[in-house]
């Protein structure tokens, strides 16, 4: 058997894609809709990057954030957690505006 030594610092890796969006799973099962508002957050994801010229993001769900709004959905994303920000989705219609936030189209 061979022992190897530790390695003295963790590896990087760079994926080809941009970094995740994160929706907050515990927030989409409270709200009506929830399941039709996550699909058209994802499709908005992957409309803006079309137009963009790349891969879209994926779509996280992941457990509690933490904000627990009544009547929206907790996103975040590489941009908006920069700027210690949530991004707050209460309606299908938001998605378009929250996918510009979430993946810093406009530089904001």
């Amino acid at each position: 058997m061979t022992i190897m030594a530790p390695k003295s610092s963790p590896t990087i890796a760079r994926p080809k894609r941009p970094p995740p969006v994160l929706i907050c799973g515990k927030c989409l099962s409270k709200i009506n809709g929830g399941k039709k508002l996550k699909q058209a957050l994802k499709a908005e994801l992957k409309h803006a990057a079309v137009d963009r010229c790349g891969k879209r993001p994926k779509l996280v769900t992941t457990g509690c954030l933490g904000i627990c709004p009544r009547s929206a959905v907790v996103t975040a994303s590489a941009a908006t957690l920069a700027s210690e920000e949530y991004v707050l989705v209460g309606s299908r219609s938001e998605t378009a505006e929250a996918v510009r936030v979430l993946i810093d189209v406009g530089g904001a």
